[in-house]
């Protein structure tokens, strides 16, 4: 025999399936938004350390320079 459903009853067994879809589905967003959030997070460290090698290398390239441009001012003036 069938059991009867009050409407009451109903109405929070459907509230309850409906609020689980929708936990499960903003759940699979949140998890998609943490990969992302990761993913970018690397990005960053890796353009971070690209840069830092970049000023590293500016910084060498202005010390030879300096060095090239001492040796060449040293020479043209007791010369």
């Amino acid at each position: 025999m069938a059991r009867k459903i009050t409407p009451k009853k109903f109405a929070e067994l459907s509230a309850g399936v409906r609020l689980s879809s929708h936990e499960r589905i903003c759940a699979e967003r949140q998890k998609h938004i943490l990969d992302s959030i990761q993913e970018l997070n690397k990005e960053v460290k890796s353009l971070r350390q690209d840069v830092l090698k970049g000023k590293g290398v500016v910084s060498a390239l202005v010390f030879i320079g300096s060095c090239v441009v001492a040796i060449i001012g040293f020479f043209k003036f007791n010369g």
